[in-house]
């Protein structure tokens, strides 16, 4: 199959191709339900090495800067309670961690978590964190910019390969919240 969008070599059906998957992943993909047949998500293999942002546009596409987004783990604080939360935003920008992710986590500070609590709580690979598999009790913020796009790539819960999603996907997310000014 084509991919959509970029130059891949190879692109799958994420639901023909789970074992490329990192578990949480997998298993969203497998319980997938809305509005987006789960077999528009597309699996695309991607070299680890080419993970970062400009050597990845280098060999897969220019064009996919405006079309690829990351999504970070958070940690708002309020007292002694921490509350993770994901946002997504597209890559030529970046969170609004202090304005807008602290105010709607209702947070007296916030940050991006340690890596080793991001990776650790997901079961996802640094680098390859993505918004389809996260803990149910966790906030996914969205940026509308990411919605709004016929399809976005994003991590596939492992540095090797991306995902290809259609973008009003996840504003089905469970727990997605669409948050204006998200990215800056």
């Amino acid at each position: 199959m084509r991919a959509p969008i970029g130059d891949f070599d190879h692109a799958t059906p994420a639901p023909d191709c789970l074992d490329e998957l990192s578990r949480p992943v997998a298993d969203a993909v497998r319980r997938w339900s809305g509005s987006v047949p789960a077999e528009q998500i597309v699996y695309v293999d991607t070299n680890p090495e080419w993970a970062d942002t400009s050597v990845f546009l280098e060999h897969y596409g220019e064009d996919l800067l405006d079309r690829s987004a990351n999504c970070v783990v958070v940690a708002g604080k309020r007292g002694s309670e921490t509350m993770l939360a994901a946002c997504v935003v597209l890559s030529g920008t970046r969170v609004d961690v202090n304005g807008a992710v602290r105010r709607q986590l209702g947070a007296r500070k916030a940050s991006f978590a340690p890596m080793e609590r991001a990776t650790g709580e997901t079961g996802m690979e640094y680098g390859g964190i993505t918004p389809l598999g996260l803990p149910a009790t966790w906030p996914v913020l969205v940026d509308p910019s990411v919605i709004d796009l016929s399809y976005v790539v994003v991590g596939s819960g492992r540095r090797r390969g991306k995902l290809l999603v259609p973008g009003k996907a996840f504003a089905e997310l469970a727990n997605a919240v669409v948050l204006e000014g998200l990215g800056i």
